[in-house]
């Protein structure tokens, strides 16, 4: 998805922000002081002593991924019960997102989510790469998506109460926020569908991460949507989506250039009144980026 990245980001260094402002056991500041303008009140991760505090903002002030994981590492041992630990994690988790690296990401992201099972942002990076990281002859593709599966599900059950919201965050902020990862999470889920051929589940899963974002359309879920409408022989439809696809990819991207085939190849098929559509060729699978958008 286009906004992985950026949103993530976004809440994460939120959140450090607040939290190295947290100074000892001084409460955080309460949200919703401004009247309709930000979220409800909600606990934020503290320091329990100012050794604590100045051992987190020299972890988390480190820029390179391997270097905070295992600045992270040294933290969670030294203070076990720091509600600041998971913190680390996802932003090394973020930092190798920003570097494509899928299997780091899932490394830490995996202990982020041990610490808090229901925070959605580490648990929807962590499904989304799993299936960037997944190929079709690995011996253990069943149980990658399976946890992947899991994961984003847990994602999207979690959205409304497991986002960790900064203090001054606006509603409008916070609803795009949940509608991307909502997204994401639905995406993932689409991909895992249609991978196993279960293209009705992944046409409806595709549907509904395109929905969650026609403010800023995505172009690679459109053409994910047009090929299990394809492959559901829905054609129509399945060019309608193509035809989205072409108009949102980027001009010279790849994605530009699958999508004007797929739409070039349903146009025939459709106006080829004399063509089978059961014998059409199968339509090839856009498979998941290996980079984030």
């Amino acid at each position: 998805m286009k906004l992985t990245i950026t949103i993530m980001l976004a809440w994460l260094m939120s959140t450090l922000a607040m939290a190295q402002g947290t100074a000892n056991q001084t409460p955080a500041p309460a949200q919703g002081t401004q009247t309709g303008a930000a979220a409800p009140a909600q606990h934020q991760p503290q320091a329990k002593s100012k050794e604590e505090f100045d051992a987190y903002n020299q972890a988390a002030a480190k820029t390179d991924p391997a270097q905070l994981e295992a600045a992270a590492d040294d933290f969670a041992q030294k203070f076990p019960n720091s509600e600041l630990k998971e913190l680390l994690y996802v932003r090394a988790m973020s930092l190798y997102q920003q570097q494509n690296s899928s299997s780091k990401v899932i490394a830490a992201g995996r202990k982020a989510i041990a610490l808090n099972p229901t925070n959605p942002v580490p648990l929807v990076a962590v499904a989304s790469a799993l299936v960037i990281d997944t190929h079709e002859n690995d011996l253990d593709r069943d149980s990658r998506y399976a946890e992947a599966s899991k994961d984003a599900q847990a994602g999207l059950d979690n959205v409304d109460t497991g986002l960790e919201v900064p203090p001054g965050v606006s509603p409008a902020q916070i609803a795009a926020a949940k509608a991307n990862l909502r997204s994401i999470a639905y995406d993932t889920l689409g991909v895992i569908a249609m991978n196993k051929k279960d293209y009705a589940t992944a046409e409806q899963s595709f549907q509904k991460a395109a929905d969650l974002m026609k403010d800023q359309p995505d172009a690679v879920v459109y053409l994910r949507l047009s090929v299990a409408q394809d492959n559901e022989k829905k054609y129509p439809e399945a060019l309608d989506s193509a035809n989205k696809a072409v108009q949102y990819a980027q001009e010279g991207s790849a994605e530009k250039n699958l999508a004007r085939q797929q739409q070039a190849r349903l146009q025939k098929l459709i106006s080829d009144k004399s063509g089978s559509a059961t014998t059409a060729p199968t339509p090839s699978q856009p498979q998941p980026p290996t980079e984030p958008h």
